[in-house]
């Protein structure tokens, strides 16, 4: 009834041939049955076509034959080149502008069933929307609205992407190149901007070293005056000690003698010293002058000290 087909020495029979093809084909079918997905991923299965259900991380059991999985999404953050692209200025500029957009799955079926290529919409939306942006500023102002635009371009892209089942975190504008001719003519700017700073800062060092240096005199001044007016003050302070000093010595002498005077042979001591100064200052007169007016009563010496003593009696009893 079978035919047998030999194989050098061996007989293979045909019911071992349809074994092997039901074996492999229950194999295959029992793999395609299993589905392990991994962590922050999700597999979209459709069903004869049309989408089923969304596989989370695990192991899932699939119909063989029936079920497929058609999309295969990872859950993670992306980070997304933004290729160069040229872009004008408020001042007509053009610039190449490159960034990084940072974008998350958060609805895979969204993502699969929403848009073609979300990647390639999300690139292409960024980049247009930097060049509307960028056309609203002048060049010197890129340079300073970097955390505008970004903020700019993630609300217009996330805005946009909400029916693509995705998320927006952020974008990071990463270069932005002008010409050449510009890059010598800022380079100019910067040089001269920079001199003048330099030149500023020089004068400013001056102007403050001839304040300082005038303060110093100034200062030197002062203190000059002050030392001359304290050592003026010290020299009257030392002559006003010395005049009272001598007044007060004077007033002691003149009580001691007064004193003197007032004691027994007190006269007689005042007639006698009264006498000795007239002598001495008469001779010493003589010394000096070789031309003197001599007194007529010169022989009266006795009527001399008389006379000097009634006007120091005369004073005491005053």
């Amino acid at each position: 009834m079978f035919n047998f087909l030999v194989l050098g020495q061996t007989q293979v029979s045909p019911w071992t041939i349809l074994l092997a093809v039901v074996a492999v084909i229950v194999i295959i079918a029992f793999f395609k049955m299993m589905r392990i997905v991994p962590q922050k991923s999700a597999f979209i299965v459709e069903r004869l076509g049309k989408f089923r259900k969304t596989l989370g991380a695990g192991l899932h059991i699939l119909v063989p034959f029936i079920d497929k999985v058609a999309y295969r999404h990872t859950l993670k953050e992306q980070a997304i080149d933004v290729p160069p692209q040229s872009c004008i200025t408020k001042d007509n500029i053009v610039v190449e502008v490159d960034g990084i957009l940072y974008l998350t799955v958060v609805d895979p079926k969204l993502a699969s069933y929403g848009i073609d290529n979300y990647l390639f919409a999300s690139i292409q939306l960024a980049q247009t929307t930097m060049r509307s942006v960028i056309g609203k500023l002048e060049l010197d102002r890129t340079f300073e609205e970097r955390d505008a635009i970004n903020s700019t371009i993630v609300e217009a892209v996330d805005k946009a992407s909400d029916p693509w089942g995705v998320k927006v975190s952020r974008y990071e504008v990463k270069n932005i190149v002008p010409p050449q001719s510009i890059k010598d003519a800022m380079e100019k700017q910067m040089r001269a901007e920079r001199e003048k700073r330099a030149l500023i800062a020089q004068s400013e060092g001056e102007r403050q070293a001839k304040i300082n240096r005038a303060e110093g005199l100034k200062q030197e001044a002062i203190a000059k005056s002050e030392g001359e007016k304290q050592k003026r003050v010290n020299e009257a302070d030392g002559l006003a000690q010395e005049i009272l000093m001598v007044a007060e010595a004077t007033a002691k002498g003149v009580s001691l003698i007064a004193s003197a005077i007032n004691e027994t042979g007190g006269k007689e001591a005042v007639n006698l010293r009264i006498a000795e100064q007239y002598i001495n200052e008469f001779g010493n007169l003589a010394k000096a002058n070789n031309t003197m007016i001599i007194p007529s009563n010169l022989a009266d010496i006795a009527g001399f000290v008389k006379t000097a003593t009634s006007v120091i009696q005369q004073q005491q009893e005053d």
